[in-house]
């Protein structure tokens, strides 16, 4: 066999960096309805047919390791968004006695922890009508979830840090136009409350979202998050004498405080470093993907093979999080990183299974 040259070796390894980007994860792939290649040729034609907004298919993985589902592969990105936009898929074929409902997400979608806080809206009672001010909520935060509202006019809001985050700048600006209202309205005296109830939110929610007073800052970060920024960007926590940064774990959360350490230090000082903190960590939420890397037995010696395994490969991936657990091993990088660092884990535990 004649070796490689160097441009096709390169050209191989950047579409192997691309392709999870190219790649979309299907849920709901009837299973034992038909033998597995002809279910793979009519998840080929679905995906290659323009009213569902497909293309050319690279590649088609199924079965996988989990039942009912499959790995599409396309030979352009463009068509992954395009395939995503569709608000629904059916599955449908004439070797099929119905349609099925498919769900199709990216590959390794975000799966960070999420936040969840209870907004106590019974204090706008006076000014607003509830359910209409939860509408609005909801329209201007969408990738948040709402949970029914209480009788005491409590609610629940759940959703990743940085929708938390785009919550807390929306209120701030209802929470400023409300204080621009009242001035007006101490100059003016009365006008309709339905105009009031359009233009302001009650000043008593920015209780919820203030960020804490003088010389100390609270950051909440997802702590795989936190793990990622401290091993991979530690500048982010450099700081002078002035300013000292803690944490405090728990779970799936962590509090990052930032407080003042000197006379010379002031709130400001303090605030920017939370700001940097925080700027950092919406950054990688985005950016950043998680997968998990399940022991087949939790014992010992599998624990041993597979962080062999992982040391062995993750000197090529230099931006790749490996953080070990009892049961499993989590991997924390951009898409394409994780997505060829854990096949090439796969690879080094099968083959020295085979050489035993």
């Amino acid at each position: 066999m004649q070796p490689r040259s160097r441009r096709n070796f390169v050209r191989e390894a950047t579409g192997r960096a691309a392709k999870s980007a190219r790649t979309v994860v299907i849920a709901g792939v009837p299973d034992g309805l038909l033998h597995d290649d002809v279910m793979t040729d009519i998840l080929m034609i679905h995906f290659q047919m323009s009213k569902n907004n497909g293309g050319d298919v690279e590649e088609v993985q199924y079965p996988t390791t989990e039942k009912g589902v499959a790995y599409v592969t396309f030979e352009d990105q463009e068509v992954v968004e395009s395939v995503l936009k569709k608000d629904e898929h059916r599955l449908e074929d004439k070797r099929l006695s119905r349609y099925y409902p498919l769900k199709v997400t990216r590959y390794c979608e975000n799966i960070f922890s999420s936040v969840t806080s209870v907004l106590n809206m019974s204090v706008f009672k006076d000014q607003f009508v509830l359910e209409d001010l939860i509408q609005e909520l909801k329209k201007k935060s969408t990738a948040l979830r709402f949970g029914p509202l209480q009788s005491n006019g409590h609610i629940s809001v759940q959703g990743s840090f940085p929708a938390i985050q785009l919550l807390r700048d929306f209120l701030l600006l209802k929470a400023k136009s409300l204080s621009e209202d009242k001035r007006e309205e101490s100059k003016f005296h009365r006008r309709p409350r339905r105009r009031l109830q359009q233009h302001r939110l009650a000043a008593e929610t920015s209780n919820f979202v203030r960020d804490g007073g003088g010389e100390r800052q609270v950051v909440v970060l997802d702590t795989d998050i936190y793990y990622y920024m401290k091993f991979m960007f530690p500048r982010t926590f450099l700081v002078n004498d002035d300013v000292v940064i803690s944490d405090v774990a728990d779970g799936d959360i962590t509090m990052v405080y930032v407080e003042s350490a000197g006379s010379r230090s002031d709130a400001g000082q303090v605030f920017r470093v939370k700001k940097k903190i925080e700027n950092q960590s919406l950054e990688l939420h985005d950016a950043l993907r998680k997968e998990r890397i399940y022991y087949e037995k939790p014992t010992r010696s599998e624990k041993l093979k597979y962080k062999s395994a992982c040391q062995s490969v993750k000197p090529h991936f230099p931006r790749v999080l490996v953080i070990p657990y009892d049961t499993h091993i989590d991997i924390i990088g951009k898409p394409s990183e994780i997505f060829e660092f854990t096949k090439e884990v796969s690879n080094k535990i099968l083959s020295r299974f085979l050489t035993k």
